[in-house]
């Protein structure tokens, strides 16, 4: 049984997709793959356990996409109560290397091998040769990270963008953030823009009279444990029926241009925007409409720069995994 196989692993708040990859084969198809919902495994080491016992390969190479920080192999996740370690991993399963990344490093790692059916382009722009490249992920929360030009390749680095303080541009944007100041006291862009911001939006609009609730929307919240796809498919299918959900994705729109259009800022991506993530797929409608683009390049004296910015939706759910895969393997 060779031994140039790896272990990648997409780490998130809600799901975890764990596949084995070998080095000869194509990165989009793993020689097996499962997704197992985070929040029933005590610990990452026994979702690993359960799946290698249901495979028939040997491993001795892992590499896993973490939704949290990465401190010195250590690392614990943003929204699961899980520590992650690759020392302990390692001593487990007696691999001989393995690798954490922050997820959205795992991400930023596909960004170069993305193809055209990868992505959908919300804004053409010239995209700079070797420019930096900034990457932007609203999934459970906020991810950032960015890519630099050596030469000859992209490396990816990790941010930790999502979690800076959220700045408003307009008075409704003040109103929220002093409501969330209430509730949370600090306020991210993270507690905005994120599965785990959505139901705040929508909190504060409904809390401050904005429009009043639907009856026929209490009972599908009622019948779904999650309100997000809720509120999602109710502004895009029927807007005019409940303003709520309405309002709540167009803050949420323009909110999230305006941080990624900070995050080129900050960055420079002349070689472009990529917006990653569980949600920016589900809402496309709403993204590919003025207000996103606005946001974005509403920076003042450096609009016009930012008009110019080349900006994508990641549109493969299996970007992060296979930017684990490819990092994992280029380090065998």
């Amino acid at each position: 049984m060779t031994n140039h196989h790896l272990l990648a692993g997409d780490i998130g708040g809600t799901k975890t997709t764990l596949a084995i990859f070998s080095a000869e084969a194509d990165l989009r198809r793993p020689l097996a793959e499962e997704t197992f919902p985070s929040a029933q495994f005590p610990d990452l080491e026994a979702t690993v356990r359960q799946f290698l016992a249901q495979v028939d390969v040997t491993v001795r190479h892992a590499c896993f996409g973490v939704a949290g920080p990465v401190v010195q192999g250590e690392a614990t996740i943003t929204n699961l109560p899980w520590r992650i370690s690759e020392h302990d991993l390692a001593a487990e399963f007696q691999f001989e290397r393995v690798t954490l990344l922050n997820d959205l490093v795992s991400i930023a790692n596909a960004v170069p091998i993305l193809e055209a059916d990868d992505i959908h382009t919300l804004n053409t722009g010239s995209a700079v040769p070797g420019g930096a490249i900034a990457v932007i992920a609203p999934g459970t929360g906020l991810g950032e990270a960015y890519l630099t030009w050596d030469g000859g390749r992209y490396h990816a680095y990790a941010s930790e963008g999502g979690h800076t303080d959220f700045a408003p541009t307009d008075a409704l944007e003040m109103n929220l953030l002093r409501y969330l100041q209430k509730k949370f006291g600090r306020v991210s862009y993270e507690r905005i823009c994120s599965g785990i911001g959505l139901p705040n939006i929508y909190a504060f609009l409904k809390d401050t009279g904005f429009a009043p609730e639907p009856d026929w929307l209490v009972a599908e919240f009622a019948a779904s444990p999650d309100p997000n796809p809720v509120i999602v498919k109710a502004a895009l299918q029927r807007p005019t029926d409940c303003l709520l959900c309405a309002e709540t994705m167009r803050l949420f729109v323009s909110i999230l241009g305006a941080e990624a259009g900070n995050m080129a800022l900050k960055v420079l991506a002349g070689g472009g925007v990529y917006l990653g993530g569980g949600i920016p797929p589900r809402i496309l409608p709403l993204l590919e409409g003025e207000l996103f683009m606005q946001s974005f390049a509403d920076k003042g004296r450096f609009s016009a720069m930012l008009r110019r910015i080349p900006v994508h939706v990641i549109l493969n759910r299996k970007s992060a995994l296979i930017g684990a895969a490819r990092f994992g393997l280029r380090n065998l």
